[in-house]
């Protein structure tokens, strides 16, 4: 028993029995008197004895406070702040021995998110299969969440025993709700078979009418698998049934699906037919949808003319709207449009956001425009949109291709001070360049650095790098590189070794071949 089981065992009744859950097998154990931290807190040195003159008096013994109630709403809090699942499940079941405390639908579904979210799946089965015994009403969302949480960690199966399990313990049957969740989720993780069968049983056992939400679900599903024909049946099935019809959600996942098929003229049409026969506007959604087909498609020109008529119909585009457009001209090779694209959208006060900084940021810096891209850094910094790693080696290795070593040497050491977190990447991009070039010096600088900060270069750029300083006759620097190579694991092509103990012998420096002999037998041990 662990010591914050003891410690909330001191608030609880002792002598009422209750069913506890565990994360790893019991063991059984003598109960142990426990005494509260607080008595040694609160001890203070004796008191001395009374003065003569006093008249003796009986101690008086104060009686004992009773322990401190835990309701419901702290023992949620309580679960909620622990980070440890177990102590977590122990805190869940030491509240529940308190006379009068029962478990409800609240602290159920706190320790079930806790377990799930920790993935102690054999101590939620444990918990699911206690609330069978329980008489408090549960409540299907709490099931909807732990189906989400096995969906995530790719337990699909269990993801329909959870929806099959709300009408055992909810005792009602699952809504709408539930079954599109499930349904979605499914489809999402490309079950085909799990889905069909899902649909099957449902139909049967729940009398399923499906709605427009579980409609269109399937219409995402076959358009995801570049189906477009059955997504189209889908909709036809839907126009009959009198509990659902096509909506903007419908139309633009059929735009969506036959633009990423490369049927645009088809998306055109689809999109006037929803337009002018069912009277649906699109919003933003739909348009960047059309936007992003005709771009991806290499019609930009197309994909402004759309822009264009989305502002005349009285919809402003959003960020993705700029951002997409810009894409497509970036794309195209039209860095001057891209810009301008730009300019537009500062304008509107539309933010960027980082990644679309970073797509325009990688455009310039692959034209071999790297001053333009380091304008486009600095706005960033001024508009409070923060560069990510992705970002800054993008700018590395645009640096580097312009034979800028000094600038990105001085960014890679710079960079961490002020906060920017860089990858074994980051360093990488800038090695390599130097080993490509012959800048030996700096990269046996760079390989410090990187050591020093516990990053490992390359296994392929540091035998390259080992090899061009032998070649170079630097064997002082080739032997320095390799013994902090090894501190970090790095294990040297037999090639290397070989022609640096050769220049080591040659050098008549025989002490350091032996010991570079040693490193290799210890290596092979």
């Amino acid at each position: 028993m662990t010591k914050t089981l003891k410690n909330l065992c001191c608030l609880m009744n002792p002598c009422l029995e209750y069913r506890c859950f565990s994360c790893s097998p019991s063991t059984p154990s003598s109960p142990l008197p426990w005494i509260s931290p607080l008595q040694y807190l609160n001890r203070t040195s004796p008191k001395p004895d009374p003065p003569p003159t006093e008249v003796a008096t009986t101690t008086v013994v104060k009686p004992r406070k009773k322990s401190k109630f835990i309701s419901h709403a702290s023992a949620i809090n309580l679960i909620k702040r622990e980070t440890d699942p177990q102590r977590a499940l122990e805190i869940f079941n030491s509240v529940a021995k308190q006379k009068g405390f029962s478990h409800n639908n609240a602290t159920y579904a706190t320790i079930l998110h806790k377990l799930a979210q920790s993935k102690k799946f054999r101590a939620v089965d444990a918990v699911l299969h206690q609330m069978t015994y329980e008489t408090c009403k549960f409540h299907e969302g709490l099931f909807i969440n732990l189906m989400k949480h096995f969906s995530k960690f790719s337990l699909h199966e269990r993801v329909v025993e959870m929806f099959d399990a709300i009408l055992p313990i909810v005792r009602e049957k699952p809504s709408l709700k539930a079954i599109s969740t499930c349904l979605n989720l499914l489809v999402e993780s490309n079950q085909v078979d799990l889905t069909r069968k899902f649909l099957l049983n449902s139909k049967k056992s729940l009398n399923l009418e499906p709605n427009t939400c579980i409609f269109n679900i399937l219409v995402k599903h076959h358009c995801k698998n570049r189906d477009i024909d059955s997504a189209f049946e889908v909709v036809e099935e839907m126009k009959k049934s009198p509990v659902s019809c096509p909506n903007l959600i419908t139309y633009s996942t059929l735009i969506s699906g036959l633009c990423g098929s490369g049927r645009l003229k088809e998306a055109i049409e689809l999109f006037e037919g929803m337009v002018s026969k069912d009277q649906i506007l699109p919003d933003a959604l739909t348009y960047n949808v059309l936007i992003n087909g005709f771009c991806n498609g290499g019609k930009v020109d197309r994909a402004l003319k759309i822009m264009e008529f989305m502002k005349k119909n009285g919809c402003n585009p959003n960020v993705f709207n700029y951002s997409a457009l810009m894409n497509g001209f970036c794309k195209d090779g039209r860095l001057k449009e891209a810009k301008e694209v730009f300019d537009e959208m500062k304008s509107l006060g539309l933010k960027l956001d980082t990644v679309g900084y970073t797509t325009l940021i990688n455009f310039f810096c692959r034209a071999r425009r790297v001053d333009e891209a380091m304008d486009l850094l600095k706005d960033m910094r001024e508009n409070k949109c923060r560069a990510d790693t992705v970002t800054f080696n993008v700018i590395l290795g645009g640096l580097c291709r312009e034979g800028r070593f000094e600038e990105a040497l001085g960014m890679l050491e710079r960079l961490p001070y002020e906060g920017f977190y860089l990858n074994k990447a980051s360093y990488r991009i800038v090695l390599n360049s130097l080993c490509r070039e012959g800048e030996l010096q700096k990269a046996t600088q760079l390989v410090g650095l990187m050591l020093g900060r516990g990053f490992l270069p390359h296994f392929a750029t540091s035998n390259e790098l080992l090899i061009h300083l032998c070649e170079a006759g630097r064997v002082g620097d080739a032997i320095m590189a390799l013994l902090g190579l090894l501190e970090l694991g790095f294990k040297p092509e037999p090639d290397s070794w070989a022609l640096l103990v050769e220049l080591v012998c040659r050098e008549r420096r025989l002490l350091p071949a032996f010991e570079l002999l040693d490193d290799l037998v210890i290596q092979e041990m």
